[in-house]
């Protein structure tokens, strides 16, 4: 064994920093890529961790059902409960040399940008 982290290790990491609203003690690969269904595709350590710290508040627990690898490939599928209600999500990631170097998630965004849009008009009434 070479020391290097599995690459389900790595998700797990960045999954638990999701839950408990710190990301500091992800590997991130420093031209890491993250594209989901609310946002262009962003790359680099900054940009990924700018909209992955602005999704923080609203995430309660994150539960994870099942990693699916293969090899550097990981396909995990969760829930993650947030203030809008429980989401299924299936994100994909690309792990190297025990670094994130990839993050794809797709989700229905419809609990997200309802529950944004009932925040507005409350903030507006």
């Amino acid at each position: 064994m070479n020391g290097t982290p599995s690459p389900v290790s790595v998700v797990e990491r960045y999954l638990r920093g999701l839950k408990d609203h710190d990301l500091a003690g992800v590997p991130f690969a420093p031209d890491v890529a993250f594209q989901g269904p609310l946002s262009a595709r962003l790359t680099g350590i900054d940009a990924v961790t700018e909209v992955l710290d602005q999704m923080l508040p609203v995430i309660r627990d994150v539960r994870v059902e099942r990693h699916i690898v293969d090899g550097e490939y990981v396909a995990t599928v969760f829930e993650l409960d947030t203030i809008f209600g429980v989401i299924p999500v299936c994100d994909c990631f690309h792990v190297v040399d025990g670094q994130l170097r990839q993050i794809r998630p797709f989700y229905d965004p419809r609990p997200i940008l309802e529950g944004m849009a009932r925040q507005r008009v409350e903030e507006t009434t």
